[in-house]
């Protein structure tokens, strides 16, 4: 019986090229601290139940392995091996699943029970796609500290934990460990990534794929996806600069569908004129990763960050045009300038969600604590954190050195892992960064 394990994955900010990334531009993107956490317990023998349980979203569902679709699934027509590349949805299998997901929260509100039957969704169409009807019966825990519907890519953080864990269960990933090759590294990763896009087009239908590409990957990339039937064209920024970060959530729920919806709408009524506004954020993009990948870059030179700055201004008023903004991302826009704390935009499909600050080298601690204050007063949801963290990373047993008593370190079970009470009781119990000197998780780095 394998052990308890767990695996993480990163949150994820856009820092240039929001929307254009979806009609075949490039983008910047970095993982921030935030993170989503999943704890895969195997069950004995005797018991053929699969159960995902997300409490942060009230949702916990189990399945009888035995009656779920396999023989959908496993057809010869059907199957799909851990190697494969998939790049849209099968009808068939969509329908195979759905009696086994319209009991998923049937009590609940049609918007809660939506938002159930969309992860339960993502979940099940991996575990269909890489496990077989012999599989262990195990519980999915998640946990994340990553605000869900903010566009910090929750969906594609957790995605990236599911693909990890199911591939892992499988024995389809080597690794990682300290000593593995850089370009067997970025083949695990790949694998990881390609299938958590297949668990975000359950969940969003037609992602760009950049989120679920940082998540598992992480540090910052330039992404670029011109044809869905390929893989994308992903370079990892290594020199990219850890810039302190001003994350600010709205709490004004959005979707990633309808502000995607939005634009190619606009676009159909406007093409001339919005191709060029399209064009004009890929501009900005390929500016700042020409800037940041140059030997001379100097993330401390003021007048560099001045330029980094610009672009993110130049960048969030594109987006406006666009229609993808909202009142109160405006208003966290006109606090930080008024302020003079650094350079705001929106981050992800806007509509709400989340604003990302580039903060300004010398600022004074009164100016960033008046800020935060007045963005507290007004509902805000405030975060300090920086880019460029490392991407999915594996806990291989879920054992952690965390200063107790137990022989071998502490180990993570369901029980303390579900009565850890909120964003720091996770992660003091199993936070990436709560102890830099933390010994167990391990990731892909390349």
């Amino acid at each position: 019986m394998l052990p308890a394990f767990m695996v993480s994955a990163p949150g994820k900010v856009i820092v240039y090229g929001e929307h254009a990334v979806v009609h075949g531009k490039a983008a910047i993107a970095g993982a921030i601290s935030l993170r989503s956490y999943l704890l895969v317990t195997t069950l004995s023998k005797s018991r053929r139940t699969v159960t995902l349980r997300f409490p942060d979203i009230s949702l916990d569902h189990t399945w009888n392995i035995d009656d779920l679709p396999w023989s959908t699934f496993s057809h010869p027509s059907k199957k799909k091996f851990y190697y494969d590349l998939v790049t849209s949805l099968d009808p068939d299998l969509i329908e195979a699943m759905k009696p086994h997901l319209s009991n998923v929260s049937p009590s609940l509100p049609p918007e809660t029970r939506k938002i159930h039957q969309a992860s339960a969704s993502g979940f099940l169409y991996l575990y269909l796609s890489l496990g077989a009807q012999t599989s262990p019966a195990s519980i999915f825990t998640l946990r994340s500290t990553i605000p869900i519907g903010a566009g910090l890519g929750s969906s594609a953080s957790i995605c990236v934990c599911l693909s990890s864990a199911l591939l892992l269960q499988i024995r389809a990933l080597s690794g990682p460990h300290p000593d593995q090759p850089g370009e067997e590294a970025r083949l695990q990763i790949e694998r990881i990534n390609r299938w958590a896009f297949v668990g975000e087009m359950c969940i969003h239908g037609n992602p760009s794929g950049v989120d679920n590409t940082v998540a598992s990957g992480g540090k910052a990339v330039v992404f670029k996806r011109k044809d869905y039937q390929k893989p994308p064209t992903v370079t990892l920024l290594k020199n990219f600069p850890e810039l302190p970060l001003l994350l600010v959530n709205t709490r004004q729920p959005r979707s990633t569908h309808v502000e995607v919806a939005k634009v190619g709408t606009l676009k159909k009524a406007h093409p001339v004129v919005t191709n060029m506004m399209l064009d004009a954020i890929d501009k900005v993009t390929e500016s700042a990763h020409t800037l940041i990948s140059s030997p001379s870059f100097d993330k401390d030179d003021p007048a560099t960050l001045q330029h980094l700055g610009e672009l993110i201004v130049i960048n969030h008023g594109l987006l406006v045009s666009l229609g993808v903004s909202h009142p109160k991302l405006e208003r966290i826009r006109e606090l930080v300038d008024r302020a003079g704390a650094g350079w705001a935009k929106l981050t992800g499909a806007g509509g709400g969600g989340c604003a990302i600050t580039v903060l300004k080298p010398g600022n004074k601690q009164e100016t960033l604590r008046d800020l935060k204050a007045q963005l507290d007063a007004e509902g805000f949801e405030i975060y300090e954190t920086i880019l460029g963290g490392d991407g999915v990373g594996v806990l291989w047993p879920a054992v952690l050195k965390n200063g107790s008593d137990e022989d071998g370190g502490e180990e993570i079970d369901q029980e303390k892992f579900l009565k850890a009470v909120g964003n720091e009781g996770v992660e003091r119990l199993v936070g990436v960064g709560a102890d830099e000197t933390r010994e167990g998780w391990k990731f892909w780095r390349y």
